[in-house]
């Protein structure tokens, strides 16, 4: 049994993870001769362990930090709202901290995503999302609309609804048989591409019509919504080719069908916009967030709506029979609304849009080491694809992922000082998403510890 003193040493609390934690998405079996990593202080774009070594925080926790760790301003506004009003449900009543949240929200959305349901998490967003397109349709007479479409390999969440939406074989696979009704079309991934792969923007058009095939072949009486999100996150960072979205949006207005803007990592900031949406130049019918809405100082997520889509739910008894305990809670509508505050006077939407190019560059210096492909993305959300040949853009075998991946450059990374993503779910890659504070200074870094441990990596080949 753990005790209170086993707790008081690092090798203390590496011996009660391994003991009663069951961590998320791990392996646990790697630790049986290894301690957990086990990080206790955060401060700026830097994290610290309980043996006292510092990392460069070269993920933004899971792409949420946005403000870098340790503002004491946020956790003012968490301690003074539980204060004055510690938690109270949105079951048929409403308190300020949402009201207010909502309504700022709703202020800075594009075009009239007026309504704003809270959740806790992105892929109770998405679930919420999927729930609400399907009852909408129900109730404006279309009841056969439930299917939805999405990408290959995107990942949208892991609850049984947002997990039929992912595109992710892998991570389905042990949950199955999951909700039906669930379509994938190719992803935007141009370094990857069969067809068009000498021209961006009719590549673009290509993966956009595919998602009309997709629905003409299933009915478009029978299609709710496309989820896309506006830069993929799984697979490294695949951005939106020209024209690609407005593309989509035409489709899904031919077909009445809804766009499903999953903006989970997206939102505030990571790409430059409070809203991705509006740096891509397309409007959603809804918007599905989490993440940064809070930096991750305390668990939120929100679905913003269409009017449109709101109208129905207004009429007589009719009620969307969903929602959470701890969906808006005050503490956390106090912390967004904080941190919103924060983002907003010290300028890190602005920040982002003028240092990209910085960062950009300087992870394209990475170009000169044989195993890195290809480097994508926009914002400061970045993929590094790994290759085993330039030439050919010849992948890693499975073995050679496990060994490579998994057996050194996750580990080799965050020894060196770097937290980061070391990333097979579709081709190998290595993923950065630093907190919106970070400058040339971390640029740097984290090009200096990757030309390491890439370096030595692609001996391992």
């Amino acid at each position: 049994m753990t005790t209170t003193a086993d707790l008081a040493s690092a090798s203390g609390l590496a011996q009660a993870a391994r003991s009663n934690l069951w961590m998320h998405f791990t392996r646990h079996s790697a630790y049986d001769e290894t301690d957990v990593p086990v990080i206790v202080r955060g401060e700026g774009p830097y994290i610290w362990d309980a043996r006292g070594k510092r990392y460069l925080d070269g993920l933004a926790g899971l792409f949420a930090v946005q403000v870098g760790h340790g503002r004491e301003e946020l956790a003012e506004a968490a301690a003074r709202q539980m204060k004055q009003l510690a938690y109270f449900p949105l079951w048929g009543h409403a308190h300020p901290t949402a009201i207010e949240l909502a309504a700022r929200l709703a202020s800075s959305a594009p075009g009239d995503l007026n309504r704003v349901f809270f959740t806790v998490s992105g892929g109770e967003s998405v679930e919420t999302a999927w729930k609400l397109a399907k009852q909408y349709f129900k109730l404006v007479g279309k009841p056969m609309k439930h299917k939805v479409i999405s990408r290959a390999l995107a990942y949208h969440g892991t609850s049984q609804g947002a997990l039929s939406i992912t595109g992710i074989p892998g991570a389905k696979a042990d949950f199955e048989p999951l909700v039906p009704s669930t379509l994938r079309v190719p992803n935007t991934n141009f370094y990857r591409a069969t067809e068009h792969a000498d021209d961006y923007a009719a590549y673009g058009r290509w993966a956009a019509d595919q998602i009309e095939q997709a629905i003409e072949f299933e009915g478009a009486d029978t299609v709710a919504a496309v989820f896309l999100e506006p830069v993929q996150n799984t697979g490294g960072c695949f951005v939106p080719p020209p024209g690609y979205f407005a593309r989509v949006r035409e489709i899904c207005d031919k077909h009445d069908v809804l766009l499903v803007s999953d903006e989970v990592i997206c939102a505030f900031g990571r790409v430059g916009y409070d809203f991705a949406a509006k740096r891509y130049g397309y409007q959603p019918d809804i918007i599905t967030t989490a993440k940064g809405l809070t930096s991750g100082y305390a668990p939120l997520g929100a679905v913003l709506a269409s009017e449109r889509l709101m109208e129905p739910f207004t009429r007589g008894t009719t009620t969307f029979m969903h929602g959470s305990t701890y969906g808006g809670h005050p503490v956390s509508c106090a912390v967004a609304l904080a941190n919103l505050d924060l983002m907003a006077r010290e300028g890190l939407y602005d920040h982002v849009l003028s240092r990209e190019a910085a960062f950009r560059s300087t992870l394209d210096k990475l170009t000169d080491l044989p195993v890195v492909g290809d480097v994508r993305g926009a914002g400061f959300f970045y993929g590094i694809e790994l290759v085993k040949d330039k030439a050919t853009k010849e992948t890693f075998s499975a073995a050679e992922s496990e060994r490579v991946l998994r057996g050194f450059l996750s580990d080799a990374l965050f020894e060196a000082g770097l937290y980061c993503r070391a990333d097979d779910r579709a081709e190998p890659v290595v993923q950065l998403s630093p907190p919106l504070i970070c400058d040339q200074r971390e640029f740097d870094e984290m090009e200096q510890i990757l030309r390491e441990v890439l370096t030595q990596a692609w001996k391992l080949l």
